[in-house]
């Protein structure tokens, strides 16, 4: 895989340029700065894109401005964003312009390198790859929705599903049946009113397209 690497703490960069060639991966660019990304992106035109949110020289989100304009030029580059706090608003930005290749992770979660290249690997392949903490925020920031209507169970399912995992690991993890969690997942579509399909990444799109959605939708329509 030939990933560009958008970082300006360089201790940081160098971690991730290691831990990805360690990897099997290719660097195909670093830079440091908001205004080399989208460029670098271009020319590289990489399988995957990993940028911090805050850049030089403001240090706002020139990271998520140049992972917007990139997948304008690029469609479909798949994008996994660092941010040192869950910022929600940059998180549902990013993923309002279509969740497919799409991953937000606290730094934190470079740390753990499996975890990373495995969110890293699934935004690559067109998936999505979001953190638990992240997802969290997402959950619980919609109030009078159908969302109240879930059960604790259903929740924990939908959770599992929006940070990308498929029924075998949502199985494991709250160790229920295969068929228990297809079970749980059709009751979630059926309660948020989306099509009752749990087969691939589109199920994780389609919540996440509802979880972004304006308050103003929910009433209108």
């Amino acid at each position: 895989m030939r990933v560009v690497i958008a970082e300006d703490n360089a201790l940081l960069r160098e971690g991730l340029v290691l831990l990805l060639s360690s990897a099997g991966h290719e660097v195909a660019a670093v830079v440091g700065s908001g205004p080399e990304i989208l460029p670098a992106l271009l020319t590289h035109r990489p399988d995957a894109a990993v940028l911090d949110v805050r850049m030089p020289p403001g240090f706002r989100d020139e990271g998520l401005r140049a992972a917007l304009a990139a997948r304008k030029e690029i469609p479909g580059l798949p994008v996994l964003v660092l941010s040192q706090y869950v910022e929600e608003s940059y998180a549902a930005e990013l993923l309002s312009g279509g969740a497919s290749g799409v991953g937000y992770l606290l730094k934190d979660r470079v740390g753990r390198v499996d975890e990373f290249l495995d969110a890293l690997e699934r935004v690559a392949a067109g998936g999505t790859a979001l953190d638990p903490e992240v997802v969290t925020e997402l959950l619980t920031r919609r109030r009078d929705s159908p969302l109240d209507s879930l059960t604790p169970r259903e929740r924990e399912v939908l959770k599992l599903m929006a940070e990308g995992h498929d029924n075998t690991t949502i199985g494991k993890a709250l160790v229920i049946t295969e068929r228990s969690v297809s079970k749980h997942i059709g009751n979630v579509f059926l309660k948020l009113r989306l099509p009752p399909s749990d087969s691939g990444h589109r199920r994780v799109l389609a919540v996440l397209a509802y979880l972004n959605r304006p308050q103003s939708a929910d009433g209108g329509h």
